[in-house]
């Protein structure tokens, strides 16, 4: 039987806005700056190892979704960033195209 005043299962998920609900005291849960920073901060608090394909990947998710909010200059920072990363993988998957077939050609 759970205490008195604990009618919360502990092993249920509970959403950013539970989970900060000390921090987002006086804050409506219905205001979308107040949901924002709720899911900011479960972003910060994500234990997720970087170390790991799925830390990499939602990485990758954070990057994608701070530049669909950049406007004017960051915006233009993020297009050059990724056009860079896109040449680097372009430059690479040359160069091991151009390796396996001079490496097997007769």
């Amino acid at each position: 039987m759970a205490p008195a005043g604990h009618d919360e299962d502990p092993d249920a998920p509970r959403d950013a806005r539970g989970r900060f609900a000390d921090d987002l005291i006086g804050l409506d849960p219905h205001d979308p700056e107040a949901q924002a920073f709720a899911e900011h901060l479960e972003r910060i608090e994500r234990p997720n190892s970087k170390a790991t394909v799925e830390g990499m990947l939602s990485g990758v998710e954070d990057f994608a979704s701070g530049a669909n909010r950049a406007q004017g200059h960051r915006r233009v920072v993020v297009v050059l960033v990724v056009l860079l990363i896109l040449l680097g993988v372009l430059v690479t998957v040359w160069n091991a195209v151009g390796f396996v077939f001079g490496t097997f050609s007769p």
